[in-house]
């Protein structure tokens, strides 16, 4: 069966990984709470209730039921919260979990979607896989580059957008979006495809 089609029933999970608080709003690391915060405009969904350690909406995206996840465990802890509402949901998280994350080595705007695969050094998604016990679930990178030499990473990941990056990655931000609406409603294959 395709992974097309069996997005068609149950729940989806979709989470964007960041930090909560104003100081982190806007920051590199903070994308996925931006895409979250997009989809949940886009769709007319409430992201508000405080469930699962996180801030939740639920609601439909391309004629499917969603839940929008913003985790409030800080990110190197994201996986306590995945994990309680895969565990809430009963869903197979293989199959229906999405998660949005950073990546600073891929440059600013660039989109990377995959079904599986390793955490790449990013201290969310590594606490996912280790809470959740394996790495098959659909994930999709987002570029915000990589520190200037002599830039401290962690500086870099907790600084904003700046410039001509910021421009790019508002225009990624809708990208990831209609990406996230792909993968729900044609499949990852499709959205690999199209957005990588």
């Amino acid at each position: 069966m395709l992974l097309a089609q069996r997005l068609n029933t149950g729940v989806i999970i979709i989470v964007g990984l960041g930090n909560p608080g104003r100081r982190y709003t806007g920051t590199r690391h903070n994308i996925g709470f931006d895409i979250i915060d997009a989809l949940a405009k886009k769709h007319k969904i409430k992201v508000k209730s405080l469930r699962h350690k996180s801030l939740v909406g639920k609601g439909i995206i391309c004629g499917h039921p969603v839940y929008l996840l913003k985790p409030l465990t800080y990110m190197n802890l994201s996986g306590e919260a995945v994990h309680r509402i895969v565990k809430h949901c009963r869903e197979n998280e293989k199959e229906r979990l999405i998660v949005v994350a950073d990546d600073i080595n891929l440059e600013p705007g660039r989109i990377r979607i995959r079904a599986k695969g390793s955490d790449g050094g990013h201290k969310g998604l590594k606490s996912i896989i280790a809470q959740l016990g394996h790495q098959t679930f659909i994930r999709m990178r987002i570029g915000v580059g990589s520190a200037p030499p002599g830039e401290d990473v962690v500086g870099h990941v907790l600084g904003g957008f700046t410039g001509a990056d910021g421009k790019t990655m508002r225009e990624c931000i809708e990208r990831a979006v209609s990406a996230v609406e792909c993968i729900i409603a044609e499949g990852v294959d499709s959205a690999m495809n199209k957005y990588n």
